[in-house]
């Protein structure tokens, strides 16, 4: 729920070019979402907990990080999220419609970012 206690909900997803995710909302908004951002977000456990080990400067990389983040696939789960499959092979993320609004790297929401 929003803050005016209406669903969310994304009227329309569209690719825009090669890196990014435009969503249309219920409400009017027009949200931008790059898919390295979103990859790189990913809220499934081992992606987060990989987040959240320090980093290694001497991190050999693996095949899969050489190329550009894209999905294959937005798959649907239920009414709230969207389970996206990536090029590299993962597909274990579950992006609540909440986090993708959350994510969202349109002009508008960067500048209230850095407002706080």
């Amino acid at each position: 729920m929003t803050e005016n206690n209406f669903a969310l909900f994304p009227n329309s997803l569209k690719k825009q070019g090669d890196d990014s995710l435009l969503i249309e909302w219920n409400d009017g908004h027009q949200g931008i979402l790059g898919w390295k951002h979103l990859r790189g977000n990913c809220p499934c456990a081992t992606c987060r907990d990989e987040r959240d080990k320090p980093a290694n400067p001497f991190h050999i990389l693996k095949p899969s990080e050489l190329v550009q983040p894209a999905p294959t696939s937005l798959v649907p789960v239920g009414h709230y999220a969207y389970r996206i499959v990536w090029n590299d092979g993962h597909d274990s993320g579950i992006y609540t419609l909440e986090s993708l609004r959350a994510f969202c790297q349109c002009e508008v929401c960067l500048a209230k970012k850095s407002e706080n």
